[in-house]
């Protein structure tokens, strides 16, 4: 592979111009072809599950109860929403609501058993639409809120909440992006003290997640991909294309410093830091895709899509970049030697490391206990409108509602009821369902049983006493569905199944945790013999593996530490007792795991480099760690700086994923790739890089020593001149 991609970037090197251009046709080109591409229709289902049967039975019956749906909240802080003028503005803005496209039933909460509080100052309104969650548009979400907010003329408060309304307050600026790009200009500054050296890197990264956005675009339908698997591609493809990007550039510098010429630095760069980031690329690309494994099709997909983006962003590293260096070579090359010589302090660091190995370890292990010991409390969930900001209408909503008919009211559990066609005692029947349900003590009221047209299936809609978020609800759906629906339905034909949106998060956590285990070990397998194909080792990709394990854990206890017990929670404008969003540990895991691979990658290259050269196995830990320690620690911050920028935004799922991604690469840098690594590598000393026989000639070799790509540039000019001695004139 080293040998491969040394010639490849010695010709697009030498060839800089054609080959720009050559690279901006392609991209032109997919770009057209992702015009055509299509939007996909995101499949949010939940094979195997209650949630699921229900969903299916409310397609088959009920449609209106399959659709998307929103909450319009009226409201006045005194008085009554009975009062003649309140009434007719509410009323003309339900007229326009009813109105608008792919509406197919509006609540009046004015009539019999409408949704109107005891006091008459709250009014909650559903709407329900004739099309599914995946069709809605922005566009259905503004002519609501258009529509919706007529009534405040009439002096009425207007606030909503649900999917569709979501999506009319999506944020268009990617201000987390920019945030993460800003930072990634300084710190790039500062490790290459050169302009151009950070415009490279910049420019190849960012051209990797513009390929990789069109490659979404263009796969989008044919593939099923998710819409916000672009959000997450573009959080991985940012921070990991930079990564791959300064590797490899720092490389060049360091062989143009040396002495070579440009086409040769471009070439050993290629063949050692290139084919890293190969390497490097394809473990977070098996690790993400290994989502797969969890049997949910929006998370399987999620992953696809955010694999993609991470393949764009390593041909755009091992493509684009000796483009780069070809049209700046001259202003690549380092003002000064000392800019690119092993670092003298990353050299000390690694004497003090290896001098006391097993203190290093234990210390490194003990800090990454300390950081896990909250996961022991995790609680997965979902969190609700009720961690939103107090200024976005969706909390609005949820703190009326909450306010008038109690929190529950902001998650009810719908049940699904099969029923036999045209049996007179099926009433009965669904009576008997009811009060069961009824004479919960979490339930605050269960809406009478509504049968749909065909009459072969109703619908029953309970509503707790707690929050949807909150744990008693998770106790109340497990008693229901455990205890009190069976016994109610004993000796009868009905068949009930607990859906609606709170439900449906439930067996989505379960399903998750479920399958967690499974998931884990294919990504952990996986990476292990990738592991063992690029190094020829036995013992490194298992040591790897089990302290990346350790790492992830830590992970978790930051985050569960922040949104579930609240430590720092305000800092950040998170709310406390907040569940951990379901798809978060398994996404954390597989995006790590890949990424601490990366800086695993990264230190054991030039580590077994310098050992491949004669270093002894302690002083090749000193000298790769004084060559590439800075490049992983800037790497780390700036990848760390890419994910915590996304905490600025104002939901609580991206500061999740921000905070616990952000936290979990500097923590990963800082104790398991500066600390542990390096001690172990020492401990194993020549078992570090030993593979058993049988083993070594059934892998695959996947050579990463570029270090031995020879230098061609004065024996092609030798050529060159015989050619044209030879040539007559």
């Amino acid at each position: 592979m080293s040998a491969l991609l040394a010639r490849i970037a010695r010709v697009l090197t030498h060839h800089w111009k054609r080959s720009l251009a050559a690279a901006l046709a392609v991209v032109l080109l997919l770009g057209v072809a992702a015009g055509t591409g299509g939007r996909a229709a995101d499949d949010f289902g939940i094979p195997g599950t209650e949630t699921q049967q229900a969903l299916d039975l409310f397609k088959a019956h009920s449609p209106a109860f399959a659709g998307a749906d929103a909450s319009v909240v009226f409201s006045v802080e005194e008085g009554s929403l009975r009062d003649p003028g309140r009434r007719a503005a509410v009323e003309q803005a339900l007229g326009e609501i009813r109105g608008l496209e792919h509406v197919e039933a509006v609540s009046d909460p004015f009539a019999a058993g409408g949704a109107l509080s005891r006091d008459g100052r709250i009014a909650n309104v559903s709407v329900r639409y004739d099309i599914e969650v995946t069709d809605v548009e922005k566009e259905d979400g503004e002519a609501l809120e258009a529509a919706a907010r007529g009534a405040e003329a009439g002096g009425v408060d207007v606030s909503m909440r649900g999917v569709v309304v979501d999506l009319a307050q999506e944020m268009e600026a990617p201000v987390g992006e920019l945030i993460g790009i800003a930072i990634a200009i300084v710190l790039l500054t500062l490790l290459f003290r050169s302009a151009a050296a950070m415009a490279a890197t910049l420019f190849g990264a960012l051209l990797g997640v513009m390929l990789g956005q069109i490659l979404l675009m263009a796969l989008a339908k044919p593939l099923g991909l998710p819409e916000f698997a672009t959000t997450i591609a573009i959080m991985l493809g940012l921070g990991a294309g930079i990564d791959y990007a300064l590797l490899i550039i720092g490389r060049y510098r360091e062989q143009v410093a040396a002495g070579d010429s440009v086409r040769d630095a471009s070439a050993k760069a290629a063949a050692t830091a290139g084919a890293s980031v190969v390497a490097a690329g394809l473990i977070v690309m098996v690790a993400i895709a290994g989502l797969l494994v969890i049997g949910i099709p929006m998370i399987g997909k999620m992953g696809i899509g955010a694999a993609i983006g991470i393949a764009a962003v390593v041909v755009s590293a091992i493509t684009i970049l000796p483009i780069m260096i070809g049209a700046l070579a001259k202003r690549l090359k380092p003002k000064k030697p000392a800019h690119v010589q092993p670092s003298a302090a990353f050299a000390r660091w690694g004497q003090l490391i290896t001098a006391k190995p097993w203190l290093s370890i234990a210390a490194g292990v003990a800090l990454l206990l300390v950081f896990a010991i909250p996961v022991t409390q995790m609680r997965l969930g979902q969190p609700d409108d009720g961690n939103q900001p107090t200024s976005r209408t969706q909390r609005i909503a949820y703190d009326k509602l909450s306010e008038g008919f109690g929190p529950g009211s902001n998650g009810p559990f719908l049940l699904a009821v099969d029923i036999p066609s045209g049996d007179p005692a099926t009433r009965a029947q669904l009576a008997r369902v009811e009060q069961a349900v009824g004479a919960l003590p979490g339930v605050a009221a269960v809406m009478p049983a509504m049968v749909s047209e065909d009459g072969e299936m109703a619908t029953i809609t309970a509503v707790p006493t707690t929050a949807p978020q909150d744990s008693k609800t998770s106790d109340l759906l497990k008693l229901m569905r455990d205890e009190t629906i069976p016994a109610a339905v004993a000796d009868t034909p009905l068949k009930v199944y607990i859906g609606g949106n709170t439900a449906g998060f439930e067996d989505f956590s379960a399903k998750v945790s479920s399958r967690l285990p499974v998931f884990i070990a294919v990504v952990i397998g996986l990476s292990v013999l990738l592991l063992m194909a690029a190094f020829r080792s036995l013992w490194i990709p298992l040591v790897s593996a089990a302290f990346n394990l350790l790492s992830v854990l830590a992970a978790y206890g930051v985050v569960v530490a922040v949104f579930q017990e609240g430590i720092g929670a305000s800092l950040i404008g998170a709310d406390t007792g907040v569940p951990i969003v379901s798809f978060i540990p398994v996404m954390i895991f597989a995006i790590l795991f890949g990424l601490s691979m990366d800086y695993n990658v990264f230190l054991l290259s030039r580590i077994h480099e310098a050992y491949n050269e004669g270093d002894s196995p302690r002083a090749s830990v000193v000298h790769g760690v004084s060559r590439i320690g800075k490049v992983i620690l800037f790497a780390g911050l700036i990848m760390a700086s890419v994910f915590l920028a996304f905490v600025t935004q104002d939901q609580v799922v991206a500061k999740m994923m921000g905070l616990g991604l952000g936290l979990a690469v500097l923590i990963d840098v800082l104790v398991v790739r500066l600390v542990i690594a390096p001690a172990v590598v020492t401990l194993l000393g020549d078992r570090a890089w030993w593979l058993p026989g049988w083993l070594d000639r059934v892998m695959p070799n996947v050579s990463l020593e570029g270090h031995l790509v020879e230098s061609v540039d004065g024996q092609e000019e030798s050529a060159e001149r015989r050619d044209r001695e030879r040539t007559p004139a």
